[in-house]
């Protein structure tokens, strides 16, 4: 009967995905996150301090396509310091990292 409120929209979805400072990081995320997922619809929202970076269900970021963007070395674990929080749960190896839900809703 009645359309779903923008806020309904938002809490009830299966988007999942880094939010990352702003900066190099941030703009390498969010170019591999469209790489490394060529199947999926990458969404990228830079809100000035920060880039949320999101896909339905499952988004991979692979070391070395963050090294490709950035040219230079990257370690994973400079992706969890410029984190600023997610979406989903997060699995992080030395090779990449996976934002995924178990359950979707």
């Amino acid at each position: 009967m009645s359309n779903k409120s923008e806020t309904d929209k938002l809490l009830h979805n299966n988007n999942v995905g880094p939010i990352v400072r702003a900066g190099e990081v941030a703009e390498a995320v969010a170019e591999a996150a469209i790489i490394d997922n060529p199947e999926k619809e990458v969404t990228v929202e830079a809100n000035g301090a920060y880039s949320r970076i999101y896909a339905e269900s499952e988004l991979i970021v692979t070391r070395e396509t963050l090294q490709e963007e950035l040219g230079r070395d990257f370690k994973m674990n400079e992706l969890e310091i410029n984190l600023a929080s997610f979406a989903g749960r997060i699995e992080v190896t030395e090779d990449q990292a996976r934002f995924y839900y178990t359950t979707t809703l």
